[in-house]
């Protein structure tokens, strides 16, 4: 599972996603490492276990071949109260770190292997994630 070694601060405030303002990612827009690659096209926020899930699923469908990058990091904790207890008492323990993905931006990247197993790859690694994606590849 990804999580940074070391933070400034153990709980960072939420922020709010207004949909009329969505970012549209500019940095890590474009497949730097390998040939094709898995490109988010709404804005959301990915999980450690939800990257972990997904590398897992590209990793099985690759068979050892191939090369692997993931682009993205989850560097931003989140908290969660625990179950059945009463609103107030202050902000809840850090329960885990996401990381905050932007339509355009580049999640994984695979190289050294054919096309359809590539794509077959993403498609699945897709499925396990919150964001809207799409197949990109080297032109």
């Amino acid at each position: 599972m990804l999580f940074p070694k070391k933070v400034k601060f153990r709980k960072w405030q939420t922020g709010r996603r207004n949909p009329k303002r969505d970012k549209v990612a500019v940095r890590g827009s474009q497949l730097s490492f390998g040939s094709y690659g898995l490109k988010a096209t709404s804005p959301a926020r990915v999980t450690s276990n939800q990257i972990e899930a997904a590398r897992k699923t590209i990793a099985h469908s690759l068979k050892r071949a191939g090369k692997l990058w993931i682009r993205i990091f989850p560097d931003r904790p989140f908290t969660k109260k625990p179950a059945e207890v009463k609103l107030g008492k202050g902000k809840g323990e850090p329960q885990g770190y996401v990381a905050q993905v932007w339509a355009g931006r580049i999640l994984f990247e695979l190289d050294g292997i054919d096309e359809a197993t590539a794509k077959e790859g993403l498609r699945k690694a897709s499925a396990k994630l919150p964001v809207k994606t799409r197949i990109v590849t080297r032109d």
